[in-house]
């Protein structure tokens, strides 16, 4: 990476920013009607973000973490889960899902792992809005930017949630928040991962550092750099194109169902209901 890479800047002011995060969770909450909040804690540090930015906010007797392994989960992963929902004083509730995966594969053969780590993600999803129904508390998403523009997450699985605070924070960036928040370090400076299968972890599978590919979509998505002066900046074309054709072919997992224009006003194309409707006489 040369110098010019390097010095890309995406520090944040935690105090600014936490302050940010506190108020926009407080409004969701109020504005839909919700006390508490669930949430997955796999043991990750973007999980762990939510959890104190959760506790935080909120409250941590009003924040319930689920821990939701499956057979081929790290059991330093629910170690870790334990750690930080410890440290923050939430409830954590343990739910392994192996049985629900070999139960919905049955005597299939042959079953590659990407279908398995789908799988154990909509499990999961269904475990945190079951809960929510029967608890009367909001679900809360924890995919950070970098994952989303990606498509590094699973459609209706880890992607679902009702509110995602973590969702417009950089990879590195829920690093340098957690770290400042305490969450612990063994947790905060672990190397990221999905938990999909032994030895699994999310810079291996991507083929890039966060680091790398955060700073080229800072660039790339918050400050409209074209693509020549990406490569001026020392960016390697082939890791540019990549990166694009991410973010191209998972623009599907960013936007609601596709819905065909037939009438005046049709969900999700005109018709906003806080636009449209709202300081209406009731």
């Amino acid at each position: 990476m040369n110098d010019d890479i390097a010095n890309i800047d995406l520090s944040l002011d935690p105090p600014t920013t936490v302050g940010l995060l506190t108020t926009f969770i407080c409004n969701q909450f109020e504005s839909k009607g919700f006390k508490d909040a669930v949430l997955g804690v796999s043991g990750g540090v973007d999980s762990a973000l939510g959890v104190a930015l959760l506790a935080n906010a909120l409250g941590p007797d009003h924040v319930t973490g689920l821990a939701m392994p499956a057979k081929q989960s790290d059991p330093q992963s629910l170690r870790d889960a334990r750690l930080v929902a410890s440290t923050f004083g939430i409830k954590l509730i343990e739910q392994p899902i192996g049985g629900l995966i070999s139960n919905f594969f049955g005597r299939e053969k042959n079953i590659d792992r990407v279908r398995i780590g789908n799988a154990a993600a909509r499990f999961r999803m269904i475990r945190l809005f079951d809960y929510s129904q029967k608890h009367r508390a909001l679900v809360i998403g924890t995919s950070n930017k970098t994952e989303l523009l990606l498509g590094y997450g699973t459609w209706f699985g880890d992607l679902a949630s009702a509110i995602n605070p973590l969702g417009d924070l950089y990879k590195t960036q829920v690093w340098d928040l957690a770290d400042w928040l305490g969450v612990p370090e063994e947790v905060v400076y672990k190397a990221p991962t999905a938990d999909l299968w032994k030895g699994q972890t999310d810079e291996g599978e991507l083929g890039f550092t966060y680091a790398e590919v955060d700073r080229l979509l800072s660039l790339l998505v918050d400050r409209d750099y074209s693509i020549d002066s990406l490569r001026e900046l020392g960016f390697k074309p082939a890791f540019i194109k990549r990166v694009l054709d991410m973010i191209a072919r998972s623009q599907f997992k960013r936007s609601l169902p596709t819905i065909p224009k037939l009438s005046m006003k049709t969900v999700g194309i005109d018709f906003h209901f806080a636009r449209e409707w709202a300081g209406r006489p009731q």
